[in-house]
């Protein structure tokens, strides 16, 4: 952790920040190394701090290397706050997105307004995998994809959403992964338009749209894999015409990944084509975002983004059409950004595929 904790610094220093707080866990996890769920840590130019209460004192001396651990009582905030103010430390970035207002309130009653944005200081250095990250990234993905490809066959006219989610997660665990890295989405028929819709009681029948959005965590890193199928058979033109044109639409969009790329522009690559296809309305999300620690990480990739792709970038490239009353299609791979352009980590089959009952 040395490494980030040095990276860091020297983003602090060129953003005028005398300091750093965090109390946010997957950040706390890439400085630190510590996966438990309640944690702070103080970086200065000179120390490394890191506080817990009694739960996790015996996790973090086995976890956390080049920091002084403390086990604290009491709020954590406050404590944290306390040991900013001991060290009279000025203009101390955090992270706002992972900071509730209470949060704030807290630390800036015991320490006073000392606290300034640091919107960037992290993420910026998590958006860029090192072989290590990208390493788990592709694990988690290969545990994924394989409890994909051997629960298919097993598929039969009856199972609902429920069940077939709850099957895929228990499979996850079963293989060494902590958990999904998101709750698991597994739709059936007319409900696979629904871009995130929840899995419920709605069994599997023949002629049915089969739309499936899983990943899994593992040593601390994520996987996301969205496929599309048809079961028994395929119910209608209308369909091949929209997985047709998401297919190539995701192809255009990850022949456009290599760095120095805007991520505005790679959506543009998948979305011009869906629009071309007569579906830009059914076509309402982001094309991708960024995946390590967390399920969703710089960069985003959509219409508004001001994002640049670098290598080490670890993103997914996801488009879908969603066909309100009929189905929808989604298609989504796991890709590294590399120096010369992009690996694809997913290895599942894309063409069309239609699952025997």
């Amino acid at each position: 952790m040395t490494n980030r904790i040095n990276a860091l610094r020297e983003n602090l220093a060129n953003e005028g920040y005398g300091a750093f707080i965090s109390l946010a866990p997957a950040t706390n996890q890439y400085l630190a190394g510590f996966n438990g769920t309640t944690s702070a840590i103080l970086i200065t130019p000179e120390e490394a701090l890191f506080l817990c209460d009694f739960r996790y004192t015996e996790q973090a001396q086995e976890q956390v290397h080049g920091y002084t651990i403390r086990e604290v009582k009491g709020k954590l905030g406050v404590r944290l706050a306390e040991a900013v103010l001991e060290r009279s430390l000025t203009a101390v970035g955090f992270e706002p997105h992972y900071v509730t207002v209470d949060e704030l309130n807290t630390l800036q009653a015991t320490a006073g307004k000392v606290f300034k944005e640091a919107s960037e200081t992290v993420s910026a250095l998590r958006s860029r995998k090192d072989e290590a990250e990208i390493a788990k990234v592709r694990a988690a993905s290969e545990l994924a994809e394989g409890v994909l490809e051997d629960l298919l066959p097993e598929l039969r006219p009856g199972i609902t959403e429920r069940e077939l989610a709850a099957r895929i997660e228990y499979e996850f665990k079963m293989r060494g992964a902590s958990g999904p890295s998101f709750d698991t989405i597994a739709l059936f028929g007319a409900r696979s338009s629904l871009p995130h819709g929840q899995p419920g009681d709605r069994a599997l029948q023949d002629g049915d749209v089969v739309l499936l959005d899983f990943g899994c965590r593992r040593e601390g890193y994520c996987s996301d894999l969205t496929r599309t199928y048809a079961f028994g058979r395929i119910p209608g033109e209308w369909f091949q015409q929209i997985y047709e044109l998401t297919l190539a639409a995701q192809r255009q969009a990850i022949e456009a990944v290599r760095p120095g790329v805007s991520c505005r522009d790679v959506d543009a690559a998948a979305r011009d084509i869906i629009s071309e296809g007569g579906h830009g309305r059914h076509f309402g999300h982001g094309l991708g975002h960024g995946v390590g620690i967390e399920i969703h990480e710089a960069p985003r990739l959509n219409p508004e983004t001001t994002a640049v792709l670098e290598a080490g970038m670890v993103i997914t490239i996801e488009p879908g059409i969603y066909v309100p009353g009929q189905g929808g299609v989604r298609i989504e791979d796991l890709i590294v950004v590399t120096q010369e352009g992009c690996n694809v980590l997913t290895r599942t089959q894309k063409e069309l595929r239609v699952l025997s009952p």
